[in-house]
């Protein structure tokens, strides 16, 4: 992964070897190289147009919510993230 993130026009067949050798399917490998090619997009991007990160207590208590609930329920967590990025003037804020 470090080498796709780094320096990915240098990627071959025998970078695959290793893992392959050490028992790692080729799904396997497939799902990691496209897990790390999504973060390694969306950190580009969140570079390119300057987009809010949150602090360790917020990733905190995120991590605590997706382990608890598992991210069919993300909806909640990027709703609290916006809303703290844009909080809306008091006199239109949703109660509850």
């Amino acid at each position: 992964m470090e080498k796709m993130t780094l320096d990915p026009e240098g990627l071959s067949p025998a970078d695959v070897e290793p893992a392959r050798a050490a028992g790692v399917s080729d799904q396997s490998i497939s799902d990691a190289l496209h897990v790390s090619f999504s973060f390694n997009l969306i950190d580009r991007l969140a570079d390119s147009f300057g987009w809010h990160v949150q602090t360790g207590e917020q990733f905190g208590k995120d991590a605590k919510f997706l382990l608890k609930r598992g991210y069919r329920m993300i909806g909640p967590v990027r709703k609290r993230a916006l809303a703290e990025r844009y909080p809306l003037p008091a006199a239109v804020a949703p109660v509850g």
